[in-house]
């Protein structure tokens, strides 16, 4: 078996050269920025003054004055646009407000009159049930079928069964079946 020389002496070698060449390196270069400082001073060509640029031609800023006036008329436009919006959009809240109320006072009014709506149907009912069933007979076949049918659908079953009893077996049978097929489509839970 040979010996195989050692690499970690040259690593360290070789860091040794490179922290060495970087000394050297910031050595040479610390007094540059100076000497250049010194150079500008002393030379007439750079002067104190600061660097002006020249103008722009004037197609370049008119293009420019032109955009940015373009820019201000179109930002106008959105404020007053904005403007616009705000207006209609208040208008149509109050608007919204007043057709709700509209609403709520209809709805009121619907309910009161379907109220005595129903207190006048449960009054004519109560009438008719205490009619004798020969009289009612005689008034419900004078009815439309559909409004009679309506009332004998309220009745009491006993009340009804007496005033079906005393009219005419068709007139009967057509009420009979009006009732039966009133709910003939409603869902099924």
């Amino acid at each position: 078996m040979t010996a195989r020389p050692s690499t970690a002496g040259r690593g360290t070698l070789a860091l040794l050269a490179l922290v060495l060449a970087a000394a050297g390196a910031l050595r040479l270069g610390h007094g540059i920025g100076a000497a250049m400082a010194l150079q500008a001073a002393e030379d007439p060509a750079v002067s104190a003054e600061p660097l002006q640029c020249p103008a722009p031609p004037a197609a370049l800023a008119q293009a420019l004055r032109d955009r940015d006036a373009a820019l201000t008329a179109r930002e106008a436009a959105l404020q007053d646009r904005l403007a616009a919006l705000s207006l209609a959009d208040s208008a149509l809240t109050a608007r919204l407000a007043e057709l709700e109320a509209a609403e709520t006072s209809l709805r009121n009014t619907l309910a009161i009159a379907d109220g005595a709506a129903e207190k006048d149907l449960q009054r004519l009912t109560t009438v008719y049930e205490a009619m004798k069933p020969a009289d009612a007979a005689a008034i419900f076949e004078a009815m439309a079928q559909e409004f009679a049918a309506g009332f004998l659908g309220r009745m009491r079953p006993d009340a009804a069964a007496a005033v079906l009893a005393g009219m005419k077996p068709e007139t009967a049978y057509a009420i009979t079946v009006l009732i039966a097929g009133r709910n003939a489509l409603a869902p099924k839970e």
